[in-house]
């Protein structure tokens, strides 16, 4: 499964680049394939690991903050493996052909 996430942190200000920060930090040490950009991380694996990943990253933000907002999109897609590189390959492989 894929999961598109974001976590915001609620009452530490405008800037919130610190505690989000934080919430990254533990999704990378999972050791699960995952991305950031400007508005999300998506983040591969097994429903159970993948879930467990998210609680740790709104724990790490409730650490810093009093409040949370979660944003989560999900394909759940049983044995399918690599989903984060290949959805993307296949979208630029269509780019590359001519219409």
């Amino acid at each position: 499964m894929i999961i598109a996430f974001s976590v915001t942190p609620v009452g530490v200000g405008e800037s919130v680049g610190a505690a989000v920060a934080e919430a990254v930090r533990v999704i990378r040490a999972s050791g699960l394939p995952n991305e950031t950009n400007a508005l999300f991380t998506t983040i591969e694996g097994e429903w159970d690991e993948v879930m467990a990943v998210i609680k740790q990253a709104v724990d790490a933000v409730m650490e810093v903050a009093p409040r949370c907002s979660i944003v989560l999109k999900g394909d759940v897609r049983p044995g399918s493996t690599n989903a984060i590189t290949s959805k993307v390959e296949s979208v630029e492989s269509h780019l590359r052909q001519p219409r």
